[in-house]
Formats: structure tokens, C-alpha cells, sequence
């Protein structure tokens, strides 16, 4: 009788073991490998990080081994040679470093240049936030950033302000116009430069080309402009915001989870001059005074279930319009998600998101 029961009750005890190992068993997915590509573009590095439809079969069926490896690679080697061609379209096209992109032959005062696909999009998209923004992203003001140093252009060191009111000259969107793919300047002192979004475009451009090949999970970064799609082992996409240290150090601010999204980051803490008065100059030229002077804002990021090239252009006239005109202008686009980390009257650094 009682080893009857020492039988019942050890039988039990296996079945609930088993049922505990089975439940288990269940709940730990096999985590697929990603595939991963790493270069160096539009003078920043590149990160491309993907699992595609071969990733899925790997991680269900047992294969040869050698055949995969062999199979990963081929693929790998593929895709990084699209790639390349696409970057190179999009230097052909939008790259001020080039003398014989389209961009940099319209600045020349090439008339005969057709632009193609890439250049119709990008214009398009800074004629929309260019409009929204009043005037605070402006692709116009190539001659100020060249002469500031931050571009290809010649640099004219300290500049006056009689010199920035005869750059200004040159400023504003609403004085060349786009028509049978063909660009018309009012004057040769316009000058183009796309720089403030071209990362986030070449972001976009590969995303999409991801996209195409039926990836459906990938996140593609370039000088830490991100387009995130999909998830990463069923979980989503995570990302970190630095915090704007100016002593070259390099720390965590926070760290967002990216839902379909497109992020970029804008800061003006580590890309600056100091010119012989003393004053600092940073990468981010005012378009509506044609100063290089720092705002409030030290860092700006901003994500949105679109394109990076967006988000890239509105965070770099965030920084231009400081930090109470950006709170102001999120009122009416509240589809764009920020963090914006800024100093406060104390000197103290302090966060806003929304």
C-alpha cells in the first residue's frame, strides 16, 4: 500500500517535472543570427544589420553547415555590392564633395543639369519642411556653411557681419523652383547644400532597398542616423541617446525603443570652432540670421514612423530655432517624438520628450 503510493506519488512528481521542462523548452525561441555590414560613407561609418529569409531557415531546419557558410557569404557579398552602387547614386547626385554630382554643377551654374529621382525627392522634402519650419531649415545656405568651415567650400575666417549680411544674400528656398526636372535659381549667390539631411536619405535609400529584397526586420544607421524596421529576435529595436558631454568623454543619456521608426540625432556639443575672439561657431548655421551661434538646445533627437530623412532635417532646425519655438512647433506636428537635452538657466542639464 504505501509503496503504491510512493509509486503515485513519484509519477506525479515526473509529470509535473516534464511539464515544467516542456513549458520551458517552449518559451526559449531559438535567437537568429543577424547578418551584418559595416562601412565607411558620406565621411561617417555605416552600420546595416538584417535578418533575412535565409536567417528564418537556419534557425528552423539542421543544414549543412558549409553549404550555409557558403550561402551567407555569397548573399553578403551581393548585397554590399548594391550597396556601394547605391551610395555612389546618391553621391552622384546630392554630394557638395564631388564636383560633378548634380548638386555640385547646378552651384556652378550648370543649366543643362537634369537631376534625377534622388534630387526630386530630396527637394521636394526640404521645399515640405522648409515651409513647416518657417525658413529654419533651409538647403540654400551653402555659401554660409562653406564659409564658416564646415563644408567644401572656401572658409573665411572670422567673419564679419557685413560678410554674413552678403552671404544672406543668397538665402531662401522660396527663390529657386524645381520644373521638368530642372533646377532655376534666382541668383548664382544660391548655393545647395543638403548635407542636414543627406545621412538620413542614405539611410532611407537602403532601407528600402532592404526592404525590396523582402527584409522585413532590419535597422540601417549611418553617422547615427537610424531607420529601424521590424524587430531583432521578436523583441524592438533598441537604440541610445548620448549625453551631450563637451569634455570628449562618452555617456548614456537614455535608451528608446524604436517602433517602426526613423530617429536622428543633432547636437552641436562636439562639432564646433573657436575663432580668434574667442566665440564658438558651431556646424548648425542659423538660415534666418546667418549666425553660427549655439542655442539652448544641445541635443536634439527626433523619431517619426517615416522616413529618416525627415527626422534628420527637422532635428537640425530644432537646433536652430532653440528650445521653446521646438515645443511650440511640436504642438502642431505631434507625430514627431523628441528628446531634447538642454541646459537651464543653472547651467544644469535638463531633458524634455513628449
Amino acid at each position: 500500500m504505501i509503496q503504491n503510493r510512493i509509486c503515485t506519488v513519484f509519477l506525479r512528481l515526473l509529470s509535473i517535472i516534464f511539464l515544467l521542462l516542456f513549458l520551458i523548452s517552449c518559451n526559449q525561441k531559438k535567437e537568429i543570427t543577424p547578418t551584418k555590414l559595416t562601412g565607411f560613407v558620406f565621411g561617417t561609418t555605416y552600420h546595416i544589420t538584417y535578418f533575412d529569409a535565409q536567417n528564418q531557415e537556419i534557425a528552423q531546419k539542421i543544414i549543412n553547415k558549409t553549404t550555409t557558410k557558403t550561402s551567407e557569404k555569397l548573399n553578403k557579398k551581393l548585397l554590399q555590392k548594391s550597396i556601394d552602387s547605391l551610395f555612389n547614386l546618391v553621391n552622384k547626385s546630392l554630394s557638395t564633395y564631388l564636383p560633378t554630382s548634380d548638386i555640385s554643377r547646378i552651384n556652378q551654374g550648370d543649366t543643362t543639369v537634369v537631376v534625377d529621382a534622388m534630387f526630386v525627392e530630396v527637394f521636394k522634402k526640404a521645399k515640405k519642411i522648409h515651409q513647416q519650419t518657417d525658413g529654419y531649415f533651409d538647403p540654400t545656405i551653402g555659401k554660409l556653411i562653406d564659409a564658416y568651415g564646415f563644408g567644401a567650400g572656401k572658409e573665411i575666417k572670422n567673419l564679419t557681419s557685413e560678410e554674413i549680411k552678403k552671404l544672406m544674400i543668397g538665402v531662401g528656398f522660396d527663390k529657386v523652383k524645381l520644373e521638368n526636372n530642372k533646377v532655376y535659381r534666382e541668383s548664382d549667390h544660391i548655393e545647395f547644400n543638403v548635407n542636414a539631411f543627406a545621412k538620413g536619405y542614405g539611410v532611407d535609400i537602403i532601407g528600402r532597398f532592404l526592404e525590396d529584397k523582402n527584409i522585413e526586420n532590419y535597422l540601417v544607421e549611418i553617422g547615427g542616423e537610424i531607420r529601424a524596421r521590424g524587430k531583432k529576435n521578436s523583441k524592438l529595436w533598441k537604440v541610445a541617446i548620448e549625453k551631450p558631454n563637451i569634455d570628449g568623454t562618452r555617456s548614456l543619456q537614455k535608451v528608446i525603443s524604436l517602433d517602426n521608426e526613423s530617429m536622428a540625432t543633432s547636437g552641436n556639443y562636439r562639432k564646433f570652432k573657436i575663432n580668434e575672439n574667442g566665440d564658438k561657431i558651431v556646424h548648425t548655421v542659423n538660415a534666418k540670421t546667418g549666425l553660427a551661434s549655439q542655442s539652448n538646445l544641445l541635443s536634439v533627437s527626433v523619431r517619426l514612423k517615416g522616413d529618416c530623412a525627415d527626422v534628420d532635417a527637422y532635428a537640425t532646425a530644432f537646433l536652430a530655432m532653440g528650445l521653446e519655438k521646438t515645443k511650440a512647433f511640436l504642438q502642431k506636428y505631434p507625430e514627431l517624438k523628441v528628446v531634447l537635452l538642454y541646459n537651464d538657466e543653472n547651467n544644469e542639464l535638463k531633458e524634455y520628450k513628449n
